[in-house]
């Protein structure tokens, strides 16, 4: 915390300061703006343009845009679609997740790069003039006045900037710094494995699917990114170091191994640049909140990149943030009592998911079981191929997650 009576060299008076453009920030930024509240949205970063994000928009977030009016704007955006998941089982293609059954307008997911979608929010945000967006602007120290935040400090190009608001939103990620500053204790559940990524061209006669897991170990994922596939290789956590010291050409020879593409396609990747880790992590916040100050997506609870559900848990998190906290933001009063309601009203998805995401590693704890689980797919999948109805459960679970949030009107 910072002592509040250190004038900075620019002080800014908002009703709810967002750290974070990400895609809860932005989000909850345009449903607030939209609903009259003065708002600030600060992102450390110059732009949007970073690899390997989360870059599914879920059937449940299509919705959202629907019901903001979006969806025709949004959708003539570089996309590509997939009406279902596939995974390669005993060498056969076999739906996992089949989103034909969903009762939303668009049945599908878009896989559309995230900073194509955060351009596109940001845009709509600022056609309202009480919404400001502040780029490469680094939170440094949370204002807290009598128990409760006021606001916060933050490093630009042009110097520091004081905000003082009714409420300040953490929405800055897994790695969160406000809710670090805010003293929030954070529940873990584990880190069992990581994911390497990479770019490999796409060409004639590649799988014709958007998104897939391949391979005997159900240890690659390929995204269809139109000229280019987005691989992930799913290593054991901890081994990347190992790799390295391997050499990167028994790195190309092992992902060889699991990958559906010509094995000439590896020597795309030339040295470890190009390719980058990405932690598995499942945690959550013990309490999202406290006086003044909330936290949203990731910075309150980190998922496992399995099946693109992080991105839509945090979308779902804001859209719930900005029904429940437009009225009282504009009252001029955010109670305990109206944090809390966000907080409980997005609990029970994230419990569910994470449980459920635990649930599907938990094959990988001892040694005996992950040599075990190379020998074939997972059990649920398994169960999916056996019985092929379980796709639409496994796509509604993935699609439109345990709780979906609809827009408030106005």
């Amino acid at each position: 915390m910072t002592n509040a009576n250190i004038p900075p060299v620019e002080q800014i008076e908002t009703t709810c300061a967002i750290v974070g453009g990400g895609p809860a920030g932005l989000m909850l930024g345009l449903m607030l703006a939209r609903s009259g509240v003065d708002v600030v949205v600060l992102e450390k970063h110059g732009d949007f343009l970073r690899d390997f994000r989360g870059d599914t928009i879920h059937p449940s977030t299509l919705e959202v845009m629907r019901e903001l009016g979006l969806d025709d704007a949004f959708l003539t955006l570089p996309h590509t679609r997939a009406p279902k998941l596939s995974a390669e089982i005993a060498g056969r293609q076999t739906t996992i997740a089949d989103f034909s059954k969903l009762p939303v307008h668009h049945k599908f997911i878009a896989f559309m790069p995230q900073w194509e979608f955060l351009d596109f929010l940001s845009r709509e945000a600022a056609r309202y003039p009480n919404f400001r967006l502040i780029m490469q602007a680094h939170v440094e120290e949370l204002v807290e006045e009598k128990g409760r935040i006021t606001g916060l400090t933050a490093s630009t190009p042009n110097g520091s900037i004081g905000i003082h608001s009714l409420l300040v939103v953490g929405a800055d990620g897994r790695n969160s710094i406000v809710r670090e500053k805010a003293g929030l204790e954070v529940e873990s559940f584990g880190s069992p494995s990581e994911v390497v990524w990479m770019k490999l061209s796409r060409q004639p006669g590649d799988p014709d699917e958007t998104m897939g897991h391949a391979g005997p170990r159900q240890g690659f994922v390929l995204i269809d990114r139109g000229d280019y596939w987005q691989c992930g290789f799913v290593i054991r956590r901890g081994t990347f170091a190992q790799m390295k010291e391997r050499g990167i050409a028994a790195f190309r020879e092992a992902v060889i191994a699991v990958s559906p593409l010509p094995g000439e396609r590896m020597s795309e990747i030339d040295d470890w640049d190009d390719v980058s880790l990405l932690q598995v992590r499942i945690d959550r916040l013990k309490r999202w909140w406290r006086p003044g100050l909330l936290c949203i997506g990731d910075a309150a609870h980190a998922m496992s990149p399995i099946g693109g559900v992080g991105v839509n848990l945090a979308i779902q998190d804001a859209v719930a943030a900005g029904n429940l906290l437009a009225a009282p933001l504009k009252s001029g009063h955010v109670a305990d009592g109206d944090l809390a309601a966000v907080e409980a009203r997005r609990l029970f998805p994230t419990r569910a998911t994470q449980k459920l995401q635990l649930m599907m590693r938990s094959s990988r704890r001892t040694d005996q079981e992950i040599e075990e689980k190379r020998k074939g797919p997972p059990a649920f999948i398994r169960g999916i191929a056996r019985f092929p109805l379980l796709s639409h459960l496994a796509g509604r679970l993935i699609g439109l997650g345990f709780r979906m949030e609809h827009v408030r009107r106005r």
